[in-house]
């Protein structure tokens, strides 16, 4: 990530960010992620049971923010991918996330909109109260992740926030998104999602995060999905972190249709818990290791496809620059 700042004479603000990924050079099919469904690998079949890679190109934004009295402001954003106003931080955003390698099921819920090709949002500031609205275009990425893809506003958002106390961040927010599955043209749907984030020091260096968040999907043709998630991860110190999630979604995208499309949904959980250490090898570089394990529940219609319910294990490096 690369970001540069301007102050004007006025207390005007403009920020400049760039975001990039490596993302894509795991392949086009992304990595294994039990009871994970959307976006496509190859433009014709639904992933499931994987996550996607992200973009190469995450953010190519500018915004700029100049205050119009003592204790408000105003301020604009653009973005050719940016992030429109909706839902929580994305889950590699979320310092209760950050350090959990693996992606959230209820991604396509809360924060799938995080990387949209064309977005543009307004909104006032007043002390610890945001309001905020967007424009942006509907369509989720398609399976080629290293192209910037034609911007359009075909679909808007609101979200109001709220930072009642300094460990406290409230949210809620609502989305029309026109077209946003590839694999599903004219099929628009609403979302709706509120979260809380409580973050607080721990110990004398550490800090203490955790993320309660619910999100809405609501299809043109379809029934209403729901999903929950509630997260938390500790950081003593500059060595360990220690990380939990919990998650339950109802879906319809893990068994294909009888004509095709989507099938029956279905009501299935996870819960992960992990850790990581670090090691200081240079004064801005730390190498890590970590690991966690999943157990993944799932009702009887399920069960045959996945064998019962199924656990998961992961053990990953990281080299993390600071």
């Amino acid at each position: 990530m690369a970001a540069a700042r301007r102050d004007f004479s006025d207390d005007g603000v403009l920020n400049l960010r760039g975001m990039l990924s490596p993302d894509p050079l795991m392949g086009k099919e992304g990595y294994p992620l039990l009871l994970a469904a959307g976006e496509t690998a190859n433009g014709v079949d639904p992933l499931v049971d994987r996550q996607h890679p992200h973009e190469l190109v995450m953010e190519l934004s500018a915004s700029y923010a100049r205050p119009i009295g003592p204790r408000d402001s105003l301020f604009a954003y653009v973005g050719l991918p940016g992030e429109p106003a909706f839902g929580p931080p994305a889950f590699m955003h979320r310092m209760s996330a950050m350090d959990s390698p693996e992606a959230p099921i209820t991604h396509h819920w809360l924060d799938s909109t995080h990387i949209v090709f064309g977005v543009a949002t307004v909104g006032w500031v007043s002390e610890a109260f945001k309001l905020e609205a967007s424009s942006f275009r509907g369509r989720e990425p398609d399976q080629d992740r290293y192209d910037i893809e034609s911007p359009s506003f075909d679909s808007w958002s609101v979200r109001a926030s709220w930072n009642p106390t300094p460990e406290w961040s409230l949210q809620a927010s609502w989305a029309d998104v026109t077209e946003p599955e590839q694999l599903d043209p004219g099929e628009d749907e609403t979302k709706t999602s509120g979260s809380a984030i409580h973050t607080r020091r721990f110990g004398i260096d550490g800090w203490w995060s955790s993320t309660l968040a619910w999100g809405r999907k609501t299809p043109d043709h379809g029934e209403t999905k729901d999903a929950w998630l509630l997260e938390s991860a500790i950081h003593p110190n500059d060595r360990w972190t220690i990380f939990a999630r919990a998650e339950r979604t109802e879906t319809d995208e893990l068994l294909p249709g009888h004509h095709g499309g989507h099938g029956d949904v279905f009501t299935v959980a996870k819960a992960s818990v992990g850790a990581i250490h670090d090691w200081r090898i240079a004064e801005h570089v730390r190498f890590g290791v970590g690991g966690l394990y999943a157990i993944n529940r799932v009702p009887a219609g399920l069960e045959a496809a996945y064998g019962g319910d199924p656990d998961g294990a992961m053990i990953f490096l990281r080299l993390k620059i600071d």
